[in-house]
This record gives structure tokens, C-alpha cells and sequence, in this order.
């Protein structure tokens, strides 16, 4: 055993000295390759979008960015989505804090600032929120950690004289689940979720006002994350496209919102535990691309797997940042200070 050792003693530091390397025996194990590139998605590509994720440096284990082909649905399009394997990766909410729409002094803020104070590897616009008498108001739902930031507004009036009191969407997760769901917050303690929402129309009279067993049985609404938006667009693997029964448009050029295209955001889930983040460009900041309708929207999520599917606020707000870089022209020409984002961390 000595005489072995002092020969690969030997052996060893005359091939580190480079004076008899050529003596060495022939390495006889396989060197170790770098394993080749398995698509983590290819129904997803198989639908013509583009896996553009090497174009980025720093995001974690399980997200990955596709980009939309030219056209969808013969319309000429770009859209990119941020898919995140929710084994892998958590989604969470930053907001303004105004949980009973009273309104606060807190600052909205672009999409890029909360980049700069979170360092968020993928970040999405959220809700709809407003401003008025100084003050900043969340219209949509946001809750982070279990705790409330947002509510969806409660009532609706063309006139303030009429009242109504819908019920608006959802995109929530509760032990480990995400779904959609419609909400109605009471003005106190009650916070309800439902599976179907009221089914109010700017052309019948107001119904009554939701409560624990209307529009149907309510369950408490105490989830861990959720946004808030509207229209629902899947539910249960289901177009649902609820913008007349959430109420958000009224008589004239409004009414016709749903049906023209505009540069849409929303988020999504699939039945294998996928959360989608989706943005699309629109109103011509690239040439002949318009944007899409709700139900367009509705049907590239639905096509991409998601069985739940809530449209976020969108036109001027719409912006998805990948590494704190754009991935859409954002329409107002420079991104819009908004009151909530969606963003993804590691678990």
C-alpha cells in the first residue's frame, strides 16, 4: 500500500508540473454535459407562442415568458404572458391601503417603483383604483398575507338616483388554491364570495342588495392573495365574460367598451397549478395592433389552459415588467401610476 501511494504521489505532481502529462493513463469516464433544454410548456408553444425566457437573467426556477405569435384569431397581435408553477413560486399583491374605500394619502405608484422597491423578478398592474378630492381610493379588491388593502366597490349609479349594488369579480387563493369568484363587501364586518354573480343590468331595475344568500349562498371572503378587477372571464373551465352583471359600463360610447379593443391585463389559473399573468398591447402604439375585446381575452386564456380567469384593469394601466424591462409599449407613452400589482417570488 506504501509503494502505491508513493507512485500516485508520483504520477500526480508530475502531471501538475506539466512534465509528463502525456504519461497520464486515458480518461475513461464521460465527461458530465450540460442537459439539453426541455420545453416546460409545449402546449403553450404549440399554439405558436415563443419561449423568450433566455432573454432573461434572474428569474427563478419555474417562471418562464412566452411571447404571442403575430396574429391571433386573424388579428394582428402582441401579447406576452409570465407563466409561474405555483409549486415553485408564490404570487402576492402590493397595494395602496385603503380597505373600507375611504381613501388615503398613500402615493400610487408605476409598475417600475414597485420594481425598484421590491426587485420582483415579473411584475403586472392590478386592480382598478381612482382619485378624487386629493385622495386615492381602491375600487377592486387586494389582499396580501391574509390582510385586506382593497375592496370591490359596492354600488353603481349612472345618476345617483338609482343605485345599484353589484357584485364584482375576483381572482383569489386559499389553501393553496385560485380561483375566481364574484365579491360583495357590506360596508362592515361581512365580506361575502359567491359562485355566480347578481345579475344586474343598466336596462332592468337594481335587485336587492347581496347579502349571505343572495345572488346565491356566500361564503366568507378571507382568503390569503387575491386582486380584484372585472369582468370574470373563466370560471370552472367556463367563459363567463360577466361585464353587464358587474356593471361597468353604462349608455353611450361605454357601453360599447366590451366589444372593442384595447390593451387588456389579466391573471389566470390552470388545472395543474399554473398561474398565468397576461398583457396585451393596443391602441396602435405599434402599428395595426388594436388590442382585444373581453372575449377575446377570454378565449387566448381559455386556450392556454386556464379554467379560472379575471380581467385586471387595463388601457393606459396595462404594463408587465420582466426583470424591471417593458415587455409591451404601454399606451399612455410612459407607464401609469396605478394603485396595485401583482407580483411573483420565490417560495
Amino acid at each position: 500500500m506504501k509503494s502505491f501511494g508513493l507512485i500516485l504521489t508520483v504520477l500526480l505532481a508530475v502531471s501538475c508540473n506539466g512534465t509528463a502529462g502525456t504519461d497520464m493513463p486515458e480518461w475513461r469516464w464521460q465527461d458530465k454535459e450540460k442537459p439539453a433544454f426541455v420545453e416546460p410548456h409545449p402546449a403553450i408553444v404549440a399554439l405558436g407562442w415563443s419561449n423568450v425566457t433566455d432573454g432573461y437573467s434572474t428569474l427563478p426556477e419555474g417562471v418562464d415568458i412566452y411571447r404571442s405569435p403575430e396574429t391571433i384569431g386573424g388579428n394582428k397581435v402582441i401579447a406576452y404572458i409570465a407563466v409561474a408553477d405555483l409549486s415553485k413560486v408564490a404570487w402576492d399583491v402590493r397595494s395602496i391601503d385603503d380597505p373600507t374605500i375611504q381613501g388615503t394619502s398613500d402615493p400610487l405608484k408605476t409598475p417600475a417603483q414597485y420594481y425598484q422597491e421590491t426587485a420582483a423578478p415579473v411584475i403586472v398592474n392590478g386592480g382598478y383604483f381612482f382619485v378624487d378630492g386629493g385622495k386615492r381610493y381602491n375600487a377592486s379588491v387586494a389582499v396580501s398575507g391574509g390582510r385586506t388593502y382593497g375592496v370591490n366597490l359596492n354600488y353603481s349609479s349612472k345618476d345617483w338616483v338609482t343605485v345599484y349594488y353589484p357584485t364584482r369579480g375576483v381572482f383569489y387563493e386559499k389553501d393553496g388554491a385560485c380561483a375566481t369568484g364574484w365579491t360583495y363587501w357590506s360596508g362592515g364586518a361581512k365580506h361575502y364570495l359567491y359562485d355566480v354573480p347578481a345579475a344586474n343590468s343598466w336596462s332592468k331595475d337594481p335587485l336587492q342588495v347581496p347579502d349571505a344568500n343572495f345572488p346565491a349562498k356566500a361564503a366568507d371572503f378571507a382568503p390569503q392573495t387575491a386582486i380584484g378587477g372585472g369582468p370574470v372571464l373563466l370560471k370552472g373551465g367556463q367563459v363567463k365574460n360577466t361585464w353587464e352583471a358587474e356593471m361597468f359600463y353604462g349608455d353611450g360610447a361605454d357601453d360599447k367598451m366590451p366589444e372593442a379593443r384595447h390593451p387588456r391585463t389579466a391573471v389566470g389559473a390552470t388545472r395543474d397549478g399554473l398561474l398565468i399573468l397576461f398583457v396585451c398591447e393596443g391602441r396602435g402604439m405599434t402599428d395595426g395592433v388594436a388590442g382585444m375585446t373581453f372575449a377575446e381575452e377570454a378565449a387566448v386564456l381559455q386556450s392556454l389552459g386556464c379554467v379560472d380567469a379575471l380581467n385586471l384593469d387595463g388601457g393606459g394601466s396595462s404594463c408587465l415588467l420582466v426583470e424591471g424591462k417593458e415587455t409591451i409599449k404601454v399606451s399612455d407613452g410612459s407607464q401609469r401610476a396605478v394603485g396595485s400589482v401583482i407580483l411573483l417570488k420565490k417560495r
